[in-house]
C-alpha cells in the first residue's frame, strides 16, 4: 500500500472495529498501518474478510499477526517455496550461468550465504543444512516486512571467468515468472553490499573450476 491507500485502509479498519464493537484509537490504527502497509490493499481486505468468516476465531477482532498470516501465508511456507526454486535452479541451470529469480529476497539470502558459486560447491550431504539456513534467513527478512538491498543478478562461474579474462559476458537466465524476474533485475542495487569483498574468491573459483573438473 502507498500513502494514497491510507484513507481507504483507515475506513476499512474503523468499520472492522465497529463490527467487533472494539475501540480503535489513532495510535492503534497507526500500528496496524505501519505493520501491514507492505501488502496490497486488496490483500489486506481479503485477509480481513477471510478472518471474519473463520468459524474458529472469527468472533474476535483480528490482531496484526492474524491479518499478516492470512495476507501472506506463513513465513515458513514462503521460505519453503523460495528454497524449492533455489534447489530446482541448481539442478536445472547449475553454477555456470548468471541467474535472476522472481523473488528479490532469494537474491539477498544467497548473497548472505556466500553466493551461488559457493553454494554449488557444497555436497549432497550439506544440502539439508543449507536448506535450513536458507529458510531461517529468508523468514527473517520476510518478518522484517521491508525489502533488503540485493544484487540484481546472481553471478555464475562463466561470467566471472569471462569478466576476469575480458571476454563477452552472457545474459542471465530468468528463472521463474519472466515479468517478475525483470522487475527484480531492475530493482536491484548496483552499490556494493556488505560482503562484496568475496568477489575475488569467486573469481578464483571460476577460473580454477575448469581445471578441477578436468
Amino acid at each position: 500500500m502507498n500513502e494514497r491507500d491510507q484513507t481507504e485502509f483507515a475506513k476499512m479498519m474503523v468499520g472492522l472495529a465497529e463490527y467487533y464493537a472494539k475501540p480503535l484509537t489513532e495510535v492503534v490504527l497507526g500500528i496496524y498501518w505501519q505493520a501491514l502497509r507492505h501488502h496490497d490493499l486488496a490483500a489486506v481486505r481479503d485477509a480481513i474478510h477471510r478472518h471474519i468468516r473463520n468459524p474458529d476465531n472469527g468472533q474476535w477482532m483480528p490482531k496484526v499477526a492474524d491479518i499478516e498470516r492470512l495476507a501472506s501465508g506463513s513465513t515458513e511456507s514462503k521460505a519453503l517455496v523460495a528454497w524449492t526454486k533455489v534447489d530446482r535452479a541448481m539442478s536445472h541451470v547449475g553454477p555456470w550461468r548468471d541467474l535472476v529469480f522472481d523473488d528479490p529476497i532469494i537474491h539477498r539470502v544467497l548473497f548472505d550465504m556466500g553466493g551461488w558459486i559457493l553454494l554449488s560447491a557444497k555436497t549432497e550431504k550439506d544440502w539439508p543444512f543449507l536448506a535450513k539456513e536458507f529458510m531461517t534467513r529468508y523468514r527473517g527478512y520476510v518478518t522484517k516486512g521491508t525489502l533488503p538491498d540485493y544484487t540484481p543478478v546472481i553471478t555464475g562461474m562463466a561470467n566471472l571467468s569471462n569478466s576476469a579474462s575480458g571476454q563477452r559476458e552472457e545474459p542471465p537466465i530468468l528463472f521463474g515468472q519472466q515479468a517478475q524476474c525483470q522487475a527484480v533485475m531492475t530493482g536491484g542495487t548496483t552499490q556494493p553490499l556488505i560482503g562484496s569483498d568475496l568477489k575475488p574468491h569467486f573469481q578464483r573459483i571460476a577460473v580454477e573450476a575448469p581445471r578441477m573438473a578436468a
